[in-house]
């Protein structure tokens, strides 16, 4: 391509028709994972007083999902990078999709002695049994779709990529919340079953269609976009090709070996993993929170109205705050101000008590800074890793982190538990620990290059 050819109109329009053409696909994909992977938050509230489970057990099957999950990540990942995006995330998506919808029998299957031998009932057995297998299930997608940007993406376009993509966290909240909260109160009794086994079986279902849709759609390389003209493609795949060459200024990771040796990536693993503790202990309890803060216990539509706000405003903030990481080429100051943010938040909801706007606005908080944190993180590692050591290491801070998707609602079932309801312990621990994630951050050595180094164009 001629140095002419390459001029920032040019390459603006390149990679926006590649983000409007990938972006919204993986968007959807993960609205419905997350919607999947959480909606037990909502379903709780009537399967627990139903099934007997205690907070305890509720809290430590909500959070099993991560052990499968942590077992199953790198090998998903490598297996990716082996046979495309396309088949793989496909593959994932029409696995969690059934599992999930699997739910709706928790109540139904009878494991003769082998329940007793680890101390539970029939229904606690099967809820930590298809948890487990819903992380094993949905293993390698977000990962993979970390990776999978970085083949589209040079790194000062693409936290701004992330950040779209994960605000579909938000996004499957905001429209899950009330949908979840719906049908608890409405389809309850219908057809003889209840409103939480109508809720798994219906935000399951979409998994396994959109799965279809993203082995139809979605192109492995730039080399296989057909729907970009042979300059785009030249452009896009020389990008990633001078990044990769950047890369090696830093100290760059290739080799697995490399991978495990390098302390940058402990200290990402130890950043994520406090990160996911706060994270999944506000998420998988947001609506037992809002719940105990006031609002009537049977008043699921409300609950699920109320949960809207949070995530909505956590949304915007995503966006915007990961905009300006691009814009600036800065990502630990960005990453850590994210994490204390939801430090004040958390010691918001201990001095709420039952004030209903006070908890609201400690949970918006914490939901702000943790979304803003995860919209700036993933561009630490993708800035030093590339080759097998970038799909292994993604994979990898994302599995260590994500046991803390297990420890965080364990944590406050727990507590919960322990206190009789009470959880204040609880949140001034998740306060120590994004408190302890911003200070990591800070002091993590540089992980990344001259922003100007790469592309043609400073502007998004």
């Amino acid at each position: 391509m001629a140095a002419a050819d390459c001029s920032r109109q040019f390459e603006k329009a390149t990679f926006d028709k590649v983000a409007w053409r990938l972006i919204p696909l993986l968007f959807c994909c993960y609205i419905v994972a997350f919607l999947d992977r959480v909606n037990v938050g909502f379903a709780k509230l009537q399967m627990a007083p139903e099934l007997g489970f205690s907070d305890t057990v509720y809290g430590f099957g909500a959070g099993v999902f991560f052990i499968g999950y942590f077992l199953f990540e790198v090998p998903s990942n490598m297996i990716l990078e082996r046979v495309g995006a396309r088949l793989w995330i496909a593959r994932i998506m029409i696995t969690w999709g059934i599992i999930s919808a699997s739910f709706v029998f928790v109540d139904a299957i009878h494991w003769g002695g082998i329940a007793g031998k680890f101390n539970c009932t029939d229904p606690e057995f099967t809820f930590y049994f298809l948890r487990f297998l819903l992380g094993a299930a949905e293993a390698g997608f977000f990962p993979g779709v970390i990776l999978f940007l970085t083949y589209w993406f040079p790194a000062t376009r693409r936290a701004a990529m992330v950040a779209r993509f994960m605000t579909a966290i938000a996004i499957s909240s905001i429209l899950g919340s009330p949908l979840s909260g719906a049908i608890l109160e409405f389809l309850d009794g219908a057809a003889g079953w209840r409103g939480w086994q109508w809720l798994f079986l219906l935000e399951g279902i979409p998994s396994v269609a959109i799965g279809l849709l993203v082995f139809l759609l979605l192109p492995d390389t730039p080399e296989r976009a057909y729907w970009l003209t042979s300059k785009e493609r030249e452009l896009v795949v020389r990008r990633i090709a001078e990044e990769n060459a950047l890369k090696r200024d830093l100290g760059e990771c290739r080799r697995l070996r490399d991978l495990f040796c390098d302390g940058r990536v402990w200290m990402l693993c130890l950043i994520y993993f406090c990160g996911v503790v706060c994270f999944y202990a506000v998420s998988f309890w947001m609506p037992t929170i809002i719940q105990n803060i006031g609002l009537n216990k049977n008043d699921y539509l409300e609950i699920g109205l109320l949960a809207m706000i949070p995530w909505g405003l956590g949304a915007v903030a995503m966006i915007r705050w990961s905009s300006h990481s691009d814009y600036t080429g800065e990502r630990r100051w960005h990453s850590a101000a994210g994490l204390l943010c939801a430090m004040l938040g958390l010691l918001g909801l201990v001095a709420a008590g039952s004030n209903v706007s006070l908890g609201i606005l400690a949970l918006s908080l914490v939901t702000v800074g943790l979304l803003s944190w995860m919209g700036t993180f993933w561009a630490l590692p993708t800035a030093f890793l590339s080759g097998t050591a970038a799909a292994a290491g993604i994979a990898w801070i994302n599995s260590v982190g994500n046991l803390g998707g297990q420890a965080g609602p364990y944590l406050l079932g727990r507590i919960r538990t322990a206190t009789d309801g009470a959880d204040s312990g609880a949140f001034l621990a998740l306060a120590g620990l994004a408190l302890l994630g911003a200070l990591v951050t800070i002091f993590l050595p540089n992980a990344q290059h001259n922003r100007n180094g790469v592309d043609c164009s400073r502007d998004i």
